[in-house]
């Protein structure tokens, strides 16, 4: 199958409209993207043509643009870029649409939050244990139960990448204890 794939850079310019369809969630919003280019006569930063590209989403995307994405927001769309043209009064128009396949704020521009969406089913709750110490002092010898937080294994955890104790840990700066002075641990991620 070909199709026309393309990532774009660029700002919201209307508030996502939402609607419960029979096949599922849809969302669509208007991208405006602005080429910059530098004017080395005037020596400044130039706005240059502005593209429009109404983006829509499907499903899940679409219920997490309804509650992430407003007017102004620099995102980056990825996805199916379709053109479609119409005659309306004797007049040519041309539309560009793009099918998002992943939709994201522009980290260069700015800091995002993310949350992770709820899903639809729920998942089994499993009961909260004791948080397992991810060092042991040198010298010191595991207790009976700890075995695994030192070969990298957790109990009731994924498989690890081979990237740290656990899979979806994370470095962090020590908590500057005796000893410590400043290197890094690994700390489980949070759970969401």
């Amino acid at each position: 199958m070909k199709e026309t794939m393309v990532c774009v850079v660029g700002n919201v310019a209307t508030q996502p409209v939402f609607r419960e369809t029979v096949a599922g969630p849809t969302a669509r919003f208007r991208l405006a993207v602005t080429q910059r280019y530098w004017d080395r006569e005037k020596n400044v930063w130039t706005d240059g043509h502005t593209n429009f590209f109404t983006v829509w989403s499907k499903r899940t995307l679409a219920t997490n643009v309804q509650g992430s994405v407003a007017v102004g927001d620099p995102l980056v769309v990825r996805g199916r870029l379709k053109v479609r043209s119409e005659q309306r009064d004797g007049q040519s128009f041309a539309y560009a649409d793009i099918e998002a396949s992943a939709i994201g704020h522009d980290m260069a521009r700015g800091t995002s939050a993310f949350r992770r969406g709820h899903r639809s089913e729920a998942a089994p709750e499993t009961p909260a244990g004791p948080e397992p110490s991810w060092e042991t002092e040198p010298g010191a010898r595991a207790e009976p139960g700890e075995q695994g937080s030192r070969s990298g294994h957790v109990s009731g955890a994924g498989p690890t990448d081979g990237a740290g104790p656990a899979a979806g840990a994370r470095a962090t700066k020590g908590s500057g204890g005796p000893g410590e002075s400043g290197r890094s641990r690994r700390e489980p991620a949070l759970a969401t």
